[in-house]
């Protein structure tokens, strides 16, 4: 039994890489940290960035790495142990986490901000430039 996809119509060409990536973005949804993806627009109601908000109280500036690699935007976190602290009782959660969000085309990070356990990073997609390309046709003998 041949197994479909959303991207085996020969319709799409050049998208095996997208798929891979969506694929391994679905083995990897994790729910931790909590996260909020939200629309931040301008006076006249048109969006202008988004911003993703992640739960990460605990964790300091460097334990934190915010990178893009081709189309991801990769969030990872690995707290350092402390072993002068010794725990009666430990309900905070001190692992480390990797949260992937794949991004479209032209999408870029403009800024990454720590602030009371919130880590928000900024994003935007600046107007693409519209290309139209004439490809002339030869005749071949």
């Amino acid at each position: 039994m041949t197994r479909m996809t959303p991207f085996s119509s020969p319709l799409f060409l050049g998208f095996e890489q997208m798929e891979k990536t969506i694929e391994r973005l679905a083995k990897s949804a994790d729910g931790y940290p909590p996260y909020n993806i939200e629309r931040i627009r301008d006076d006249e109601g048109q969006t202008v960035r988004l911003r993703i908000t992640l739960a990460v109280a605990g964790f300091q500036e460097a334990d934190l790495d915010v990178t893009t690699e081709e189309n991801q935007l990769i969030v990872r976190g690995q707290q350092g142990e402390e072993p002068e602290r010794e725990f009666i009782h430990r309900g905070i959660a001190a692992r480390q986490f990797q949260k992937n969000f794949l991004l479209a085309d032209g999408m870029r990070v403009l800024s990454a901000a720590l602030r009371n356990g919130l880590l928000s990073i900024d994003l935007d997609r600046p107007e693409a430039e519209r290309l139209v390309q004439k490809i002339d046709i030869r005749t071949v003998e």
